[in-house]
């Protein structure tokens, strides 16, 4: 289901949304707006998961963030 909803953007922000939409990186204006947000969220429940471990586990060590950052070639 979806619903019509009216919102207020920054002119900056709208004219990147339509930008992205004439480069043909989104379907339309919705579309963009919609992916956006819905990025947004899994970002946040990411965010909350991470918490959720450090809190239960503690925080990575440094040799546990060295580990990581040369597993993911960005060391």
């Amino acid at each position: 289901m979806t619903t019509k909803v009216a919102i207020s953007l920054p002119d900056d922000v709208l004219a990147s949304a339509r930008q992205a939409v004439a480069e043909g990186r989104a379907s339309s204006l919705s579309g963009y707006i919609s992916s956006t947000l819905a990025e947004r969220r899994d970002y946040e429940d990411l965010a909350e998961l991470l918490a959720d471990m450090a809190a239960e586990t503690g925080e990575p060590s440094d040799e546990d963030r060295r580990w990581a950052r040369q597993a993911l070639g960005i060391d």
